[in-house]
């Protein structure tokens, strides 16, 4: 299966990031960009966005990236800073680029973003299977 037709497949697939109403913005080969909006649902105690959300947003950019290369990769490692609180109707984007690929190993910087401004910042460890994505 071709590299950037991977993440519209895994995005038909998953019922979580449908959930919370991921669209994937650009997609090529060790690449990904996603986006979604901040729902009341997903807010915490002190009306913020639960870190968890852009954690996912970020994880799922992150999962998506590292599956472009055709085969099955999963993640062995994550961890977020959150740089700035998010509110209810907030656009937020998450960018992932594979920084370092080592053998089976890749190494990815996600940026979670507001418009133009910073506000996570995501690392992840993706240990890259031998099986590969098919068109079935």
């Amino acid at each position: 299966m071709q590299g950037n037709k991977i993440p519209y497949k895994m995005l038909s697939q998953d019922a979580y990031s449908t959930w919370l109403g991921i669209e994937i913005l650009e997609c090529e080969i060790g690449h990904v960009k996603v986006g979604m909006t901040i729902r009341k649902e997903m807010l915490n105690s002190m009306d913020k966005a639960h870190g968890g959300i852009s954690y996912s947003l970020a994880d799922t950019a992150f999962g998506f990236t590292a599956n472009t290369h055709g085969k099955f990769a999963v993640s062995i490692d994550t961890s977020i800073n959150h740089i700035e609180a998010l509110i209810e109707g907030d656009y937020i984007t998450a960018e992932a680029t594979l920084n370092l690929q080592k053998n089976k190993v890749g190494f990815n910087i996600v940026e979670v973003k507001r418009g133009d401004d910073l506000v996570a910042l995501f690392k992840g460890v993706v240990y890259r299977t031998s099986k590969d994505w098919t068109e079935d």
